[in-house]
């Protein structure tokens, strides 16, 4: 068994390293933040300090089974092996699906708290400077490379036009208002929302004045059934 000191050493170091990868989440206000992440990587680590030294007043000792007597015999990654595979219940309570985006959301928080188990269970094996260098490379992963990341996907998407209707949408009106101010509208895809009438949702493809886009929805505004009309011209990357 681990002296009381060496047990203490590793539940605090764990919990030091997930707050460090939770801090990254929890200014960033997603679903699982400084403490989700500390109790997770604290909770892997007490898991597999038992599963290494918990049982180790019965190893070795005989055990009656079928065909004779035997010696008894543990695998100290079995409840690892569950811990890395019981985490995924706390990841998918991190995804969320937004319908009005049509996107999904919270992948890398639920990526992370993957990282911050297998992070505790390093420390509860006593790999502390493989937790530590893990921890190290995770947090650049989520902080550093987070800013040339949105960078990358704001060059990758394309500016949107939102045009809510109070019912159904006129596919053609909208039509008729982008052939007027011809702007090359790379998809439009309209999209029902239970009791709130009709959305569309216009794209554009490149080579266009960003700046023309404030007369579409000028324009977009005097067609009948509109409710509101909503710009997204930060995508547009040069």
């Amino acid at each position: 068994m681990l002296p009381t000191s060496e047990i203490v050493i590793r539940l605090l170091l764990a919990a030091a390293l997930g707050g460090i990868i939770g801090f990254d989440r929890e200014r960033h206000t997603w679903a699982a933040g400084l403490r989700t992440h500390m109790l997770v990587c604290l909770g892997a680590t007490v898991a597999m300090i038992v599963s290494a030294y918990g049982f180790a007043d019965v190893l070795g000792k005989p055990s009656t089974i079928v065909l004779g007597r035997t010696d008894v015999v543990l695998d100290p990654s079995r409840i690892a092996a569950q811990v890395i595979s019981g985490i995924g219940f706390l990841g998918a309570g991190t995804i969320m699906f937004m319908q009005r985006e049509s996107v999904i959301r919270g992948l890398t928080t639920a990526a992370g708290l993957w990282t911050v188990a297998a992070i505790g269970l390093a420390v509860g094996g006593g790999m502390y400077l493989a937790a530590v260098i893990a921890t190290a490379i995770a947090w650049v992963i989520l902080a550093v490379l987070k800013p040339l990341e949105r960078r990358f996907a704001m060059r990758k998407a394309l500016p949107q036009v939102r045009v809510n209707f109070a019912g159904h949408a006129s596919l053609s009106a909208v039509e008729q208002v982008l052939m007027a101010h011809r702007l090359p509208a790379s998809t439009i895809v309209t999209r029902h929302i239970p009791d709130d009438g009709d959305e569309v949702t216009v794209e554009f493809a490149r080579g266009f004045e960003v700046t023309t886009l404030g007369e579409l929805a000028d324009a977009l505004r005097g067609v009948t059934g509109v409710e509101s009309v909503s710009l997204d011209v930060t995508a547009h990357g040069g």
